[in-house]
């Protein structure tokens, strides 16, 4: 594993070829008033590139060229959060997506655990430790551990979804778990105008 630290934008010239696996690092929860402090990125090479967004700097091109591009899948553990937080911060949408979190419940119905640490063990035996998840993320310097923690976050993903996939084709769920896929921007979007905790479909 190695990992890059890129300060508010990745390189011009980077190439990262193939679908991506990506998370983002925040101050909180709340999409409005916690920022987009981190964004991970890896084409499961086991490398990961990480971009800290600095004093609210959100001016990134060339990360959002990559992000934008429609021909690349964007893989993502609850996709919810991290396409909303893309949205708010960078102003793009991110698609097609994966959300590996979605494709485990329903794809492994016989447990409840669905987190990331909880599906990397059971598919790939890899323990990802979530000790610096509530860390301070709008730190300036972000120390070797957080680093660490933020790009395990995105090295596993590509192989997790692959399993996943396979065992969606097993229990013929994959036409169910693409049309959530396909509704994961508008589910973000519903969140950042300010129908988060409301289930519209209901009575």
């Amino acid at each position: 594993m190695s990992i890059t630290l890129h300060e508010n934008d990745l390189p011009h010239d980077i190439t990262l070829a193939g679908d991506l696996a990506i998370d983002t690092e925040t101050m909180g929860l709340n999409l409005h008033r916690d920022r987009l402090c981190l964004l991970q990125v890896s084409t499961g090479d086991g490398h990961a590139h990480l971009v800290q967004f600095k004093d609210g700097n959100f001016d990134c091109p060339t990360l959002k060229k990559l992000l934008s591009d429609t021909t690349t899948e964007k893989i993502f553990h609850f996709a919810r959060f991290d396409v909303a937080s893309i949205k708010q911060y960078l102003d793009i949408d991110c698609t097609p997506v994966f959300c590996t979190k979605i494709a485990s419940y329903l794809a492994r119905t016989n447990t409840d655990k669905h987190g990331l640490r909880n599906v990397a063990k059971d598919l790939l035996g890899v323990d990802i430790d979530k000790q610096h998840q509530c860390s301070d993320w709008g730190a300036a310097t972000l120390s070797d551990q957080q680093q660490h923690y933020a790009a395990n976050d995105v090295l596993y993903l590509h192989k997790m979804r692959d399993i996943l996939k396979a065992r969606l084709q097993r229990e013929d769920r994959v036409e169910l778990a693409q049309k959530c896929f396909d509704f994961i921007p508008t589910r973000a979007h519903l969140d950042l105008a300010g129908w988060g905790d409301q289930d519209i479909f209901s009575h």
